[in-house]
């Protein structure tokens, strides 16, 4: 869907970036209303003088300083939206989704839906025809998945030609105790995101197609050890295929 010529609007997500020392860049995210007031280290500047500008303008603040101001990447979303636990950071998304063979039109099952990181970018890579269906056992982090894809939505709606597909249902529940909700759905994927992912496995092999894969997100390796373990001890029907760590390297090129 692109995004719409002309530009930005009452009600859609902007970005300010701002110059710092040592090539660094503060990046800042709202959500434009025409009487509020973007803060940052570099002075004030009023929504209003924002609201109407075409994406890619510097700006001045009140106190002089010059801030770029566009619309946010997903990437850049869920970096800066507000989150509740750890998400799961967009280096290792891309290699969770090359890994689980996400495609258009595809149900994925999601244990763990945290701050709704990899909500939106399963909700992306299955289309207004997929779906995926994310279970969280904390209320707290279920509102906030919620309310962070609604966010993005609603801003996209306001930015581009397409509405960005309703496509994501969020269940408050403990996902070992939903194999009665899933018995007449298969799914063509499942990733899980939580502490013991291993207490999931039984319960969602049943729902996952032949040579589905289910993608693991773990901190350590001491949880993939006891992971690999139970699958060993309780004869569960998985293979491993491999165990991968995602490293992100940062280049700063200047003149000589």
């Amino acid at each position: 869907a692109a995004a719409r010529p002309g530009p930005l609007r009452a009600g859609e997500l902007a970005l300010a970036e701002m110059r710092r020392k040592h090539n660094k860049t503060l990046k800042l995210l709202c959500r434009l209303e025409a009487g509020a007031v973007l803060h940052s280290h570099g002075g004030l500047l009023p929504h209003r003088d924002i609201i109407g500008q075409l994406p890619g303008q510097l700006l001045r603040t009140s106190a002089g300083a010059r801030l770029l101001l566009r619309r946010p990447s997903l990437e850049e979303y869920v970096l800066l939206m507000p989150r509740g636990p750890a998400i799961a950071y967009p280096k290792d998304v891309g290699a969770v989704l090359m890994m689980m063979d996400v495609h258009p039109g595809d149900a994925v099952l999601e244990s763990g839906s945290g701050s709704g990181a990899l909500s939106l970018f399963l909700s992306r890579a299955v289309g207004p025809k997929g779906r995926v269906i994310s279970y969280e056992i904390r209320e707290d982090h279920h509102s906030l998945a919620k309310k962070n894809y609604r966010q993005w939505r609603t801003a996209w709606k306001i930015g581009h030609t397409e509405e960005w597909p309703d496509n994501v249902d969020f269940i408050l529940k403990d996902i070992t105790r939903a194999a009665e909700d899933m018995k007449s759905i298969t799914f063509d994927a499942v990733v899980l995101d939580m502490l013991t992912p291993q207490s999931a496995l039984s319960v969602v092999h049943p729902s996952l197609k032949e040579g589905g894969v289910c993608a693991v997100y773990l901190a350590n390796i001491t949880q993939v050890i006891d992971l690999l373990d139970r699958i060993r001890m309780c004869r569960l029907p998985f293979a491993c295929e491999k165990i991968i760590e995602v490293t992100h390297r940062n280049w700063l090129v200047l003149p000589a």
